[in-house]
């Protein structure tokens, strides 16, 4: 069974803008329909995607550790963590919230630091374990990265609707920043990432075995 050609066989790249098959054929620097620059492998991925990886680890720290938000009950004040924002609610009966600030905040993160570390490292040490699957890791990391922001817009929404209450009232606190820089770092190292390069060390290895087989 032959194995279906890679783009680099056919002399093509793919423009990441508005997604045309470009022929490579004396090397142009831009997309011939949008302008937009041309690169068969994004620049320096790998580096500046662990770059933006470890960026988003540093940041998730405080960002657990800082209250988020500072709740006052007839003049009573206290801070909340992210966890203790989910446990309040979760206390109260707010179980929806509790759980979608729970998927958000604690859930995503975690899952978008493990997949992305296990990517880098599979393709670091050139692995052809699973290929398939860690592409549709990797788009299943891209759909849910914007899913994370759930977390800032509960805290704004329920402090905007508690400031309606006289006796109440909610204010964002300083781990809430942190929360959204990690939420962008990870964004950022998901796109900083290049799928293909998942599948560069199978067409590596397929084109040794046909020279071993052709000098045979």
């Amino acid at each position: 069974m032959t194995t279906p050609p890679v783009a680099s066989e056919l002399n093509l790249c793919l423009c990441h803008s508005c997604g045309l098959a470009c022929d490579m054929t004396g090397e142009p620097s831009e997309c011939e329909r949008c302008g937009e620059p041309l690169h068969r492998r994004k620049t320096n991925a790998l580096t500046r995607t662990w770059a933006y990886l470890l960026a988003s680890l540093v940041f998730y720290i405080p960002a657990n550790l800082l209250p988020v938000m500072n709740t006052k009950m007839v003049g009573n004040g206290a801070d909340s963590t992210i966890m203790g924002g989910v446990l309040d609610f979760w206390q109260h009966g707010a179980w929806d919230i509790a759980l979608i600030i729970f998927i958000a905040s604690i859930a995503v993160p975690g899952i978008k630091f493990v997949a992305l570390t296990l990517l880098l490292v599979t393709v670091q040490r050139g692995s052809l374990w699973a290929r398939e699957e860690r592409s549709k890791m990797y788009r299943f990391v891209e759909v849910i990265g914007y899913w994370s922001m759930l977390d800032v817009i509960v805290v704004a929404l329920v402090a905007s609707l508690v400031k309606f209450q006289a006796l109440a009232d909610i204010e964002p606190r300083l781990g809430i920043l942190f929360f959204g820089l990690v939420v962008v770092f990870t964004m950022l190292s998901a796109m900083s990432f290049d799928p293909r390069l998942i599948w560069d060390q199978q067409h590596s290895n397929n084109e040794e075995v046909m020279d071993e087989v052709a000098s045979h």
